[in-house]
């Protein structure tokens, strides 16, 4: 028998194994994989006698296997076999597709059969996904097949890496997320500079059933994708291994390190916390700490040991839940909410009613830690730096400004957004010098955003909106293409450099997200991996999605869509960057829609008990 058996169904109820009957091959349908309906993948070798495209459509279900590719070399003669690079990636297609099969004659030696699809996404050698946009991305592969001595047909010429329909891929991957240090930022004020350091998540997919825990040591010590290299450094040196990982009863994991000298107490223990939050998102809980040895030297860490440097450890007050905010619709008062209900003006200038003299305000944004806040004046023509204190009752002076005409409020400043390192982002959406600026100390700085095209950097134009990661390394950006009906997601990464005195910004790498996505209104970070989306695909209703920063669409978004509960499609939404690790329930995601305050609790919409009528609901950054 050609293919893979499929067993074991893990599903919400259980599933018995029959004692009797023969094999069967089953077929994991599209829908199946959609409501995360798993199969274990079993590996079949070839069968005596199996023609060409028996022993094609067996190779492929091969390398789905829940296994090494031991099985799937079987198909190979011996000179393929050993020149065949499986890890060199992997082409996930919509479909694979072989086209009819061709007559074997008894006296033919060699023969070749082509796979075509379409595809939607590659994975690369170091394990990270990249989505394929819109547009033609058909592929084809092809196979030449040698009749070795005995008569048996073999496959004796193939590409490296490893092709796979999406549904197969999602049984047999998963995504992981490894962590990274930011690298230093030569401009950041303060003794020392170099700004606190954090941890960044690097998305990857592994197989979802292969040694989990080491593969992900494996990747992890491997280095960061070759997209977010750029702003992130690892402890591990050059030549390190990772040679066996183990977890006991306790929920204490042991890893055993090669070819590094974990001598220095703290080098080790920057090399260990990498490896626990790695871990720690394999599943919630699994692993309390980590013992990390090597050759020469040892040491342990715990989730409490330096929360400062976990992920997410700069999206607000460390430890404590996110904070909530909302202005009054009537005189846009800036409100702290507790929990969903009503609570008090913040303190300062903004939690006044608006006075005559005074700019009327428009959006609000709160930084990190909670002592100032972004304003845009209603005009969309000023941007202010408001300090959240007792003491600060006037209006300051804007930090900047927007020439745009009178009354093209569509035209001005949109998105201020606060990174956790203090630096404020805004976008300035005037036609005849549009712009990104950050704000750092009360100077200003525009911002050069540029987009790689092969091997060349070029302006990007039509930024429209921009939301900013608490570590401040990447920032997720609206855009809107020349002629295009709606805007599209992207990320970017944010490269620091010069001095304190003389600091220089830009964002680059700017890639495309979620292609399926034809029209975004707004993005808010929901983890540190993954953001809130509010958009809709072509031909749907607009909606709720969560998407990850490596482009991909999570199927969760599934318990977002803006019905549940939600009378209308939200004018704004906010999530805060959970972090999951700490074992605690997640922040809501917030909500306005036909000028009511919502929260998402337990997947169902809920209206907040607000006694004011809000404009807008949201967290911090």
């Amino acid at each position: 028998m050609a293919g893979a058996v499929l067993g074991a169904l893990v599903a919400s109820g259980c599933a018995a194994m029959p004692d009797s009957g023969g094999i069967t091959k089953v077929e994991l349908s599209q829908g199946s994989a959609d409501k995360n309906l798993q199969a274990r993948v079993f590996p079949v070798a070839p069968g005596k006698g199996a023609k060409p495209r028996e022993l094609l459509t067996g190779f492929l279900d091969a390398v789905t296997a829940d296994e090494g590719y031991d099985t799937a070399r079987k198909y190979l003669t011996e000179r393929a076999a050993a020149t065949w690079n499986p890890d060199a990636g992997i082409e996930v297609l919509s479909a694979t597709q072989i086209p009819v099969d061709q007559v074997v004659g008894e006296a033919d030696t060699t023969y070749s059969e082509t796979v075509t699809g379409q595809r939607v996404a590659r994975v690369d050698e170091k394990h990270s996904y990249l989505q394929m946009g819109q547009g033609s991305n058909n592929r084809t592969f092809d196979f030449t097949f040698v009749r070795e001595k005995g008569g048996e047909w073999r496959i004796d010429k193939l590409d490296n890496g490893v092709i796979m329909n999406e549904t197969n891929f999602r049984n047999s991957f998963r995504q992981v997320e490894r962590f990274f240090y930011t690298t230093p930022d030569p401009s950041a004020p303060g003794p020392g500079g170099a700004g606190q350091e954090v941890l960044v998540a690097d998305p990857i997919y592994l197989r979802r059933r292969v040694d989990p825990l080491a593969s992900a040591a494996k990747a992890l010590v491997a280095g960061p994708s070759g997209w977010l290299s750029p702003v992130v450094r690892t402890a591990f040196p050059g030549g390190a291994t990772v040679d066996k990982v183990t977890v006991d009863d306790s929920r204490i994991a042991h890893v055993q390190l090669g070819g590094a000298d974990l001598g220095d107490s703290t080098g080790c223990r920057r090399m260990a916390t990498q490896l626990f939050y790695t871990f720690a998102d394999q599943g919630k809980g699994q692993v309390e700490k980590l013992e990390l040895k090597g050759q020469r030297g040892s040491c342990t860490v715990t989730r409490t040991d330096d929360p400062g440097v976990g992920p997410g450890a700069l999206a607000g007050r460390l430890l404590q839940a996110p904070q909530q905010y909302y202005q009054r619709a009537d005189n846009g008062v800036l409100m702290v909410a507790d929990d969903g209900h009503s609570g008090d003006p913040v303190p300062g200038v903004l939690g006044k009613p608006h006075a005559n003299g005074t700019p009327a305000l428009g959006t609000v944004a709160v930084s990190r830690d909670g002592a100032q806040a972004a304003a845009i004046s209603d005009d969309g023509h000023q941007l202010y730096v408001v300090s959240l204190q007792a003491g600060a009752t006037t209006m300051p002076e804007p930090v900047l400004g927007s020439p745009v005409k009178p009354g093209a409020k569509d035209d001005g400043f949109t998105s201020p957004s606060w990174d956790g390192r203090g630096d404020l982002w805004v976008v300035d959406r005037n036609p005849q010098g549009p712009r990104v600026v950050m704000v750092r100390g009360g100077r200003t700085y525009t911002v050069p955003v540029t987009m790689k095209t092969g091997n060349t950097e070029s302006p990007l134009q039509g930024v429209q909106a921009l939301k900013l990661s608490s570590d401040g390394a990447r920032v997720a950006l609206i855009v809107k293409s020349s002629g295009a009906s709606g805007s599209s997601l992207m990320f970017g990464l944010v490269q620091h450099g010069g001095t304190p005195d003389a600091p220089t910004v830009r964002i680059t790498g700017v890639r495309a997200a979620a292609p399926s996505l034809t029209d975004v209104a707004s993005v808010s970070w929901a983890e540190t991996d993954q953001l809130l989306v509010l958009g809709k695909e072509t031909d749907r209703p607009q909606q709720l999605y969560y998407v990850s920063t490596d482009g991909s669409q999570s199927t969760d978004s599934q318990q977002l869509q803006t019905g549940n509960g939600l009378p209308s499609s939200p004018q704004s939404v906010s999530s805060a960057e959970a972090r999951g690790y700490e074992l605690r329930q997640p922040a809501p995601v917030l909500a306005v829609a036909g000028g009511t305050v919502y929260r998402l609790v337990n997947n169902q919409w809920r209206e907040a008990q607000l006694a004011d009528k809000a404009r807008s609901y949201f967290y911090a950054g």
